[in-house]
């Protein structure tokens, strides 16, 4: 299973994410639900970086079976925040889709 967490502020505004695990719908490389999973996470941090032009921190491990995680350095803009709500809500339309046994996100405030 993926599992996707996320983390607010006291003031509601997102300050982490991470994404960690396999999705085992089906073989390694023919998986679209981690496909479709990695291609929201990524997708978010690099438009983060290179369009937004956030100050974040990413930590990538492949070797540990697939963890990601982004921490924004200052508090994120309102662009930024609106990303992320777009990247939760295809990890909803995932969900929807094909099952909560495959993926799961949480939301943290702190």
């Amino acid at each position: 299973m993926i599992r996707v967490q996320i983390r607010k502020d006291s003031k509601g505004l997102y300050r982490a994410f991470s994404c960690r695990g396999h999705a085992e719908y089906s073989e390694a490389g023919s998986d679209i639900v981690c496909a479709g999973v990695s291609a929201l996470v990524i997708n978010t941090i690099n438009c983060l970086q290179d369009l937004l032009h956030e100050a974040v921190v990413v930590r990538a491990d492949e070797e540990s079976g697939g963890n990601i995680s982004c921490e924004f350095r200052n508090a994120p803009g309102d662009r930024a925040c609106f990303l992320i709500d777009c990247m939760i809500y295809g990890f909803d339309w995932i969900i929807r889709q094909y099952g909560g046994k495959y993926l799961r996100y949480e939301i943290k405030e702190a």
